[in-house]
């Protein structure tokens, strides 16, 4: 009877280019654990342990966050077919976002060809659609930033918390209300 090859953290990330920080993370919140460990206790991952995680990894690059692939791939979460629709009409907005961006340069590089420099208004609009094509965040990305910075803000003394707010506090009286505004604009929405 033939034993079964097995590998260690370093191994595997190594073979499949994430990071040994990736498969902690991955094993301390029970998304990816190894399915046996060394006579050390060192991690040990199976064939059915790299399966798993080549499913994670595929439906990572989907865009889902590791909470819904928990929910996936445990059979506990929602019609993976309805979550897959959610992700293709995302994907479809940032295509259609992409293309108007793609069509504007177009239009700015005609005026360039045309007229020499375009107009600030041209410019400003540019920096706009490019900006908004940039800054368009996921919900998943928004509940992954949300999550983090519960984490952070979990490790914070109430000392440092109170600094917190007081320089903020400073910085927020020390701009203009044309800076507020725009502050306001281009901050991402985080879940509570």
């Amino acid at each position: 009877m033939g034993t079964e090859e097995t590998w260690s953290v370093g191994e595997l990330a190594a073979a499949t280019g994430l990071t040994v920080r990736t498969l902690h993370h991955y094993d301390e919140i029970g998304l990816a654990r190894p399915s046996r460990r060394s006579a050390a206790g060192h991690r040990r991952y199976t064939d059915s342990d790299l399966r798993r995680l080549h499913r994670i990894v595929a439906l990572r690059g989907f865009g889902f966050g590791l909470a819904e692939i928990a929910a996936l791939l445990d059979g506990a979460g929602p019609d993976p077919r309805e979550l897959l629709q959610g992700q293709l009409d995302q994907v479809r907005d940032r295509i259609a976002r992409a293309r108007r961006l793609h069509s504007r340069i177009e239009q700015v590089l005609g005026q360039f060809d045309a007229e020499g420099d375009p107009s600030a208004a041209t410019l400003i609009r540019l920096i706009e659609e490019m900006t908004a094509v940039e800054h368009t965040y996921t919900p998943q990305e928004l509940e992954a930033m949300a999550a983090r910075r519960q984490e952070l803000m979990a490790q914070l003394s109430p000392e440092q918390l109170a600094e917190m707010a007081e320089t903020r506090r400073r910085l927020r009286e020390s701009l203009t209300p044309e800076q507020l505004a725009e502050l306001e604009r281009s901050r991402p929405r985080l879940p509570h």
